[in-house]
C-alpha cells in the first residue's frame, strides 16, 4: 500500500494525473527563517547512566543522529503557488485540500488559495491549539497552528460526519449522562498535544505532527481505498494515518532524512519506493522492523 517518492515535489506533481487524489494534506515549511533541527536519541538501562528514570533506575542516553532542513524562502508565496495550482488540478472533483501553516504566512496563503480555488471553496480555518514550550514575556505566547480547508467543489465534497471522533464536554454535568457519555463533535478549534519528545509516536523528525490530527482529517474527508497525497511528507504522518484507516497514499519529499524516517515508520504498509534506492540501502532491515513494530497500532 502506498508510494514514497524522493524528488522535487513540483516536478512529480506536474506528472500526476488530473483528479487522482481524493484528499491532499500538506504541511510545508513555515518560512520561519530558521534551520529546523531535532536530535534523535534512545535510552538503555545502565547503572552508570546520565539520567534517572522510574523507581530511581539509571539510564544512558545514546545519540542516534540529527534531522534538519532550512526553513527560509525569498519568495514564499511563489514557492507555494506553483504547487497549489498543481494540487487543485490533481484533486478529485469532490476532494479537499488541507494546508497547514502558522500565523506568519497563513493570511497571505488564504488570499492565494482564494484566487486558485475561489473564495466560495473555503470551508474552515481549523486552529490546532497546544500547550507546550516556552512563554515569552513580551507578547502572548503563540501556541497554535492554522489549517485551511478548501473543497474543490464547495457544494460536493466528502464529509463523513458519523466518523468524527467525539470529544468530552467541558461541563458534562450540564448536558446529562447520555450526552456526556457520547461526547460532542469538535469545533474548528482542536486541542491536541504536540508529539511528546519522549513518547512512542516520536520519530525524531523535526516538525513532526501528531497522528491524531491527521487521522481526524483522513477519516472524515476521504473514503476507504481513496488516495491521499502529501507532497511535503516529512516524517510520514499522513501516510501513517492513511495506512491505519485503509487508504492509499502518495508521499513526496526531497529530504533524505524524511525518506529514512518514512521507510522505517511505514515498513508495515509495504510501500513502493521511487528514487529512494540509495537511501533505503543505508537502512538495516532489523532497524526498519523494530521501528515499525514500535509504531504499530
Amino acid at each position: 500500500m502506498g508510494q514514497i517518492i524522493f524528488d522535487d515535489n513540483l516536478s512529480v506533481l506536474r506528472d500526476m494525473p488530473d483528479r487522482s487524489a481524493r484528499l491532499i494534506y500538506i504541511d510545508p515549511p513555515f518560512n520561519t527563517g530558521k534551520v529546523q533541527q531535532r536530535t534523535r536519541t534512545r535510552t538503555v538501562q545502565d547503572e552508570n547512566g546520565d539520567r534517572t528514570g522510574f523507581q530511581g533506575k539509571r539510564y544512558r542516553t545514546i545519540r542516534l543522529g540529527d534531522t534538519r532542513y532550512a526553513d527560509a524562502f525569498d519568495d514564499y508565496l511563489t514557492f507555494l503557488e506553483d504547487r497549489l495550482v498543481e494540487a487543485h488540478r490533481i484533486l478529485a472533483d469532490d476532494g479537499s485540500l488541507f494546508l497547514h501553516l502558522d500565523y506568519r504566512e497563513v493570511h497571505y496563503a488564504k488570499v492565494l488559495l482564494d484566487a486558485i480555488f475561489g473564495r466560495e471553496s473555503f470551508k474552515n480555518e481549523i486552529i490546532w491549539a497546544y500547550d507546550y514550550g516556552g512563554r515569552p514575556k513580551n507578547r502572548w505566547p503563540a501556541k497554535h497552528d492554522n489549517i485551511l480547508w478548501y473543497a474543490k467543489d464547495p457544494d460536493n465534497y466528502v464529509y463523513r460526519y458519523d466518523d468524527i471522533d467525539r470529544v468530552p464536554y467541558m461541563a458534562p454535568g450540564l448536558v446529562g449522562p447520555e450526552k456526556a457519555a457520547r461526547g460532542k463533535v469538535p469545533t474548528d478549534v482542536w486541542w491536541n498535544t504536540i508529539v511528546s519528545p519522549n513518547g512512542k509516536e516520536k520519530t525524531g523528525y523535526a516538525t513532526q505532527k501528531p497522528i491524531a490530527i491527521l487521522q481526524r482529517i483522513v477519516k472524515v474527508h476521504s473514503d476507504p481505498g481513496d488516495t491521499i497525497l502529501d507532497f511535503f511528507a516529512g516524517s510520514g504522518t499522513t501516510g501513517d494515518a492513511a495506512a491505519r484507516l485503509g487508504r492509499d497514499f502518495v508521499l513526496i519529499d526531497n529530504n533524505p532524512d524524511a525518506i529514512r524516517v518514512m521507510a522505517k515508520r511505514l515498513a508495515d504498509a509495504g510501500p513502493r519506493f521511487t528514487g529512494c534506492d540509495e537511501i533505503i540501502a543505508e537502512l538495516s532491515p532489523e532497524d526498519v522492523g523494530l521501528f515499525a513494530a514500535g509504531n504499530r497500532g
